[in-house]
């Protein structure tokens, strides 16, 4: 088991705790939600760990269930990793050229998928500033208000990149569309 691959929703096999799934990732340390043990933090150097092969998963730790999902959801929101939200297929392979107007400089080529994937970080970290004014108790209610729709109008601001997206439930939506 290489512990520097490893990322959030690996299932792992601690000899003490029993199977649980990575819900953290820090430094040295991962945190682990154990099915009987609840959440620990783990050295990741731990000889106790083994990662669990997909194919020897036991029923007791599928996460299949819709509630299962959604706490993943919050969870790797709430930990600030991203969750894999996919590109469109069209844009998959391509590049993004940013050409100078003087035609003496070099063009910039970007990969899409390495712009995409900032894009993404870049609205999830719009979420969890969002959720964090939410529960922000020193923020009165209307500072509360003020800030979301400021929020909203920057998801607004970013609607043109929606194009990247191959899911619709992905897309950014601003003012107009957070009423439909």
């Amino acid at each position: 088991m290489d512990p520097l691959k490893l990322g959030i929703g690996t299932r792992l096999q601690h000899t003490q705790y029993g199977q649980g799934v990575i819900v953290g990732v820090r430094f040295a340390t991962y945190l682990i939600t154990f099915i009987h043990q609840g959440t620990k933090e783990i050295d990741k150097g731990d000889s106790n760990l083994e990662e669990i092969i997909p194919e020897n998963i036991s029923a007791e730790i599928e996460t299949t269930s819709e509630l299962e999902k959604s706490l993943a959801k919050i969870l790797r929101l709430w930990n600030g990793s991203e969750e894999l939200i996919p590109l469109g297929d069209r844009w998959v392979g391509g590049t993004m050229l940013l050409q100078p107007a003087d035609k003496i400089q070099k063009p910039k080529e970007i990969p899409i998928e390495i712009f995409f994937h900032k894009i993404v970080m870049l609205r999830d970290r719009l979420r969890v500033l969002e959720q964090q004014v939410n529960a922000n108790k020193k923020l009165k209610d209307e500072d509360k208000v003020n800030l979301q729709q400021y929020i909203t109008r920057v998801y607004g601001t970013l609607t043109t990149f929606n194009v990247l997206f191959k899911n619709k439930e992905n897309w950014f939506v601003g003012e107009k569309g957070a009423g439909e």
